[in-house]
Formats: structure tokens, sequence, C-alpha cells
């Protein structure tokens, strides 16, 4: 079974939080399980949780904050890559060298999922392929966090106009999931 870090659904609460404040916490909270309430209520960054607790808590929050819009997931992984990026792991970043954080993308995966993997290709000086394969679940949502996070931080590796298009997911009907990035 798929799992992911306590770090991805600890970023889900604090965007919560840094938007919506403690009443919107209180509502997603509240549309979930008493069960998945108490799991979140102890959440470890470094811990391992189904996929599927994470796919529930993203569905709460589109649901009851994100008015059913699922473009919200790109703000919510937008708002992970900053806080994690920013701290716990700060030393992924590679100011000024977009392309030397995106070869890491192998390894910044791991960290995040269980099965699967992702690879990284060099497409031109500003531009890259990320693809990921064999992970046993994925959706449409957490694509969508996985462009929200890349571009932010490519962005805080200094890139600007950051264009992230998925050619190819899973969700669909893909073989992979596959993202082109562009930037300036």
């Amino acid at each position: 079974m798929q799992q992911v870090k306590g770090t991805v659904l600890k970023a889900r609460l604090a965007f919560i939080d840094q938007h919506f404040g403690v009443g919107g916490r209180e509502k997603v909270l509240a549309s979930l399980t008493p069960e998945d309430q108490h799991e979140l209520g102890r959440l470890l960054p470094v811990k391992w949780y189904p996929f599927d607790l994470g796919r529930r808590v993203d569905e709460a929050i589109v649901n009851v904050l994100g008015d059913g819009d699922s473009n919200f997931f790109l703000r919510l992984g937008e708002a992970s890559a900053e806080q994690n990026l920013a701290k716990l792991h700060h030393a992924f970043l590679t100011p000024g060298d977009p392309q030397a954080f995106l070869a890491k993308a192998p390894a910044i995966y791991r960290l995040y999922y269980e099965t699967g993997r992702r690879e990284y290709q060099r497409t031109g000086d500003k531009e890259a392929v990320l693809t990921t394969h064999d992970a046993e679940t994925f959706s449409a949502p957490d694509c969508l966090t996985v462009v929200g996070w890349h571009r932010k931080a490519l962005e805080m590796c200094g890139a600007r106009s950051v264009a992230i298009v998925e050619e190819e997911c899973r969700a669909k009907g893909g073989e992979v999931c596959r993202y082109r990035l562009q930037w300036q």
C-alpha cells in the first residue's frame, strides 16, 4: 500500500491554518471520520501514513474550503514546498541553479512517497521533464500538488515565469505521470 510522509499531511494542515485559521481546520476535520481525526491529531513528520488518508484530507480541504475547485491543489502544493523547503528539506534547494535542484528529484520523491520513483531529464537550459513511475496509488489532486510544489520550489531556486504542464497522468489513464517544466 502506498504511503506518504507525515510532512505532506502536516503541510496540508499548516496551509489550512495559514489561509483559513483555526476555524478552517475545525471545519475540515469535522468532515472526516473520527479515526482520521485521531490520526491527524498525532502526526509525526517522519512517520509513514496511508496515501488514502492524504487523499481523504485533500478531498475534505477542496470540498470544505476550496468550493470544489480542484485547482485549489496547486496552492496547496506551493504552500507545502514553501513550508518543507524553507525548513526541513532546505538542503535540497540550489539557489541560482534550478537544474541542479531538479536533478535531486529522485531523492526528494523518496522522502515523500514510499513506493514508485521519479526520473529527471534535462531537455534544455531552462527546461526539464519529471516522470513518476510505479506508484501504487495516484490521484489527479496529488498530481496538481506536485505541479504547485515544483513551481514554488523552482521559484525558490531563482527561476522566473515557471510553467509546468502535466503531459500524461495515471489518474487520467496514462502509463506514468509526466511533467514538463519550463522557466526563465
